[in-house]
């Protein structure tokens, strides 16, 4: 071997370990999924189950992301306040919505024009993590215990009825708009800011029933303070409150499910990982076990899954506000 071949074996292999450390150095900086805390902006005020259900998952995602996860609330327009926020935040996956489908479906299609994003073009969807029902509540020493009551009465006094729900928008407004065009009756709605200050407001007689998930209501009604009269759908933990169409109407309270988004376009290496510690999140048992005493049920939804549901409802949604002469 003369002295020009000894010469380039050194200088080749010297070149391929340094293309080595390069590959590995690029694989390195590519993987900076998170690169720091990751905010998830909870668009309802804090007790509501929104906030309960973000709160409990939060710290399962942060184990398995190994940043702190933080919750941020910005209520407000029945969750198109927060859910505008992270449709425009920075597409880096450090912020991401975990909202009611109110913010995706139902603001959206009764008031396009309070809502300054598209939830199936602006966010994409990382999973459906929960569900509770709608009820509606009255006051446990209210003249009107059940919903057949309370219609008789809102007939007799016509505009006099106040029902609170979280806000414009939400399905708690869509579920007293519901109830007025089933029946012919004259409830009016009554906005918050979330379903905490709305059973707060219900609690203080300052309203006369509230139309809220289960999650905000459920501690108040085995307490004895409330008493639901209507729900989207029977719980067996709540056996008796019947739903609409149990009691001969056609349509029932929409339900409320939770789900986490982000803004679109984020990296695929941030999307995949948040949607791989939300499933893990949303699956461990001691989440389930603090979700429960709140009427809040673990029910796992893939990404795909989650979108179709958004069609399926913001379309539904649609078509009985045109009917009920709802839709703006």
């Amino acid at each position: 071997m003369d002295w020009r071949r000894r010469r380039a074996f050194p200088l080749r292999r010297l070149g391929i370990i340094g293309c080595f450390v390069a590959w590995c150095a690029g694989g390195a900086f590519a993987q900076t999924f998170p690169n720091g805390p990751i905010s998830i902006v909870v668009p309802l005020a804090p007790g509501d189950a929104a906030d309960i259900s973000a709160r409990s998952m939060a710290e399962e995602m942060s184990r398995r992301l190994g940043v702190p996860v933080l919750t941020v609330n910005r209520p407000g327009a029945g969750g198109a306040i927060g859910a505008a926020s992270v449709a425009h935040a920075r597409k880096d996956g450090q912020t991401i919505l975990f909202a009611q489908n109110s913010a995706l479906t139902f603001r959206p299609a009764l008031d396009p024009q309070s809502a300054s994003y598209d939830a199936q073009k602006d966010l994409v969807p990382l999973g459906i993590s929960s569900r509770t029902p709608s009820v509606l509540a009255v006051r446990s020493d209210a003249p009107y215990r059940s919903f057949a009551e309370l219609i008789e009465h809102a007939k007799k006094n016509p505009g006099q009825v106040r029902i609170g729900h979280p806000g414009a928008g939400s399905v708690g407004e869509f579920c007293i708009l519901l109830v007025n065009a089933l029946t012919g009756v004259d409830l009016v709605p009554v906005p918050y800011t979330g379903a905490a200050p709305a059973a707060t407001a219900l609690r203080g007689g300052h309203i006369e029933g509230a139309a809220l998930s289960l999650g905000a209501l459920g501690a108040h009604i085995k307490a004895g303070a409330l008493r639901g009269i209507a729900t989207s759908n029977r719980v067996a933990e709540y056996a008796d409150i019947p739903a609409l169409k149990e009691l001969g109407y056609r349509e029932d309270l929409f339900g409320i499910w939770f789900s986490y988004l982000a803004p679109a376009g984020i990296p695929e290496d941030a999307r995949k990982a948040l949607v791989a510690a939300i499933e893990q999140a949303v699956k461990a048992p001691e989440v389930g076990a603090r979700l429960a005493p709140f009427g809040i049920v673990q029910a796992y939804a893939t990404p795909e899954q989650q979108l179709a549901e958004i069609r399926e409802e913001f379309k539904r949604v649609i078509e009985m506000a045109k009917k009920a002469g709802l839709a703006k």
